[in-house]
């Protein structure tokens, strides 16, 4: 060829193209990286190395969204948000790459100069180029050192900084640990650990053995769970049967201690107002199907509920699921003997699962979820007889989500009483003052749910 030289195209591994990809999903469709990044792993065969890689590089870039853009502003001649979004996008995974991973720092920057070189244009390519190599000039804790307030004149500032978490998020779990810094530099720090795939061995269709069979370990705190090291869960015949699930040990000790509660008189009619996707239901399903009792999954939205009765299609206990609205009564039905609120809420108990959600919630949709909650749960307390139970759950430690909406709501019912939540996790330690139970990912090894249990007299 003569003249100047047409460059070559630039070629993209699979596993930094698909990571890029989720990056692009959750910002241009608000999508969950947990959704996106299964389903285009099968779309495009990746396995093993290439997998793990795209998986680290996907959620590692969204769970340090804040650190990185902090850095990434320092070295712009411009406002990071005056920069196109995939160009951003590009910026964070090099950054990860280069900061928070082993991949040598000169690869991380030719193989993200070459992914935007191919997927944005060349112009962008050369910007990407000049900002990383800046970037690589220190490592994570110098630029936090550069950047970050010290720790003995700001400690909260700084960690949350550290651990790139909103300030509103980090405020919020330092009051709902009693203004322990050194447990706040725990929790944090723990959120940005990968979670292992826990699995629940659904009671009546599965037993755990089968799950360690296939390569799991037994779970800390449920006897129903299974912790799979290694490997996609598809693979394991009882998950592709539905005889086993995918559920964190969390999520499974607020149904056992509601199912654990005992009650005088009638224990055949269980409800589980806010049911979908299905997990807590195909696992009460269980539990109570071994008892006798049947089981009503109500959600409000149709689609949920149709995932809710592929949880629940192969229980033989003839338990149903209703489309409605839980802060509704619920027509021509009886008072229950159990019921289970697992009331929509921030998430900020699951970011280790869901990294965008740091970043997607904002602190004033907190009030409008509280007044929802509350709304629930007085509705739960209307829906249970008396001598009943009711397992209030969410998965956030936020006390606006947590102990105050149960004080909110026992404050208006005299014939309310709240249970000591402790005496039904047996064996699991660290879990508050009482009566209610918060659970943490940095102390129990699950998401961070919280349970309070209330008994009408």
């Amino acid at each position: 060829m003569t003249g100047r030289q047409r460059k070559s195209v630039p070629v993209v591994d699979a596993a930094r193209g698909t990571a890029f990809d989720v990056l692009r999903a959750v910002d241009e469709r608000d999508a969950y990286a947990n959704l996106v990044l299964p389903n285009l792993l099968r779309e495009r065969g990746l396995t093993g190395r290439d997998a793990a890689l795209a998986t680290e590089v996907a959620y590692g870039t969204l769970r340090g969204r804040g650190i990185y853009d902090a850095i990434l502003s320092t070295n712009l001649d411009r406002d990071l948000s005056e920069l196109d979004p995939p160009v951003i996008d590009a910026l964070r995974l090099g950054a990860h790459q280069i900061l928070s991973t082993r991949i040598p720092p000169h690869a991380a920057v030719s193989t993200t100069v070459d992914l935007t070189r191919a997927r944005i244009g060349e112009g962008p390519g050369k910007l990407v180029n000049a900002v990383l190599r800046r970037v690589s000039a220190q490592d994570l804790d110098a630029w936090v050192d550069t950047i970050a307030p010290a720790s003995s004149t700001e400690p909260v500032e700084r960690l949350g900084l550290q651990h790139s978490h909103p300030a509103w998020v980090v405020r919020a779990m330092l009051d709902s640990l009693g203004g322990d810094v050194d447990e706040l530099d725990r929790a944090l720090a723990a959120d940005n650990e990968r979670p292992e795939v826990t699995l629940v061995a659904r009671p009546g269709r599965a037993e755990v053995a089968e799950l360690l069979q296939a390569g799991a370990r037994p779970g800390r705190w449920s006897p129903y769970a299974a912790v799979l090291t290694e490997g996609d869960p598809a693979d394991l015949a009882a998950v592709r049967e539905r005889r086993a699930g995918i559920q964190d040990e969390g999520s499974q000790l607020v149904a056992l201690a509601l199912a654990a509660v005992p009650l005088t008189g009638s224990d055949e009619r269980w409800l589980d107002m806010c049911a979908g996707p299905g997990g807590k239901a195909a696992l009460l399903g269980g539990l109570a199907t071994g008892r006798g009792a049947r089981l009503l999954a109500v959600e409000r939205q149709a689609h949920r509920a149709r995932m809710v009765e592929m949880a629940l299609r192969d229980d033989p206990g003839g338990h149903r699921v209703l489309v409605a609205d839980s802060t509704e009564p619920i027509p021509a039905e009886p008072a229950f003997d159990r019921v289970l609120l697992d009331a929509p809420c921030t998430g900020l108990g699951a970011l280790r699962r869901r990294p965008e959600a740091r970043w997607r919630r904002q602190p004033g949709e907190v009030a409008g979820l509280r007044s929802l909650q509350v709304r629930l749960l007085r509705a739960a307390t209307d829906a249970v007889r008396p001598g009943g139970v009711v397992a209030y759950a969410t998965c956030s430690p936020h006390l606006a989500e947590t102990a105050t909406v149960v004080t909110d709501v026992l404050r208006d019912r005299a014939d309310v009483e709240q249970l000591d939540a402790r005496s039904y996790l047996p064996g699991v330690p660290d879990v508050g003052a009482g009566p209610d139970v918060q659970l943490w990912p940095h102390r129990h090894g699950t998401d961070g749910m919280y349970l309070a249990l209330l008994r009408r007299t």
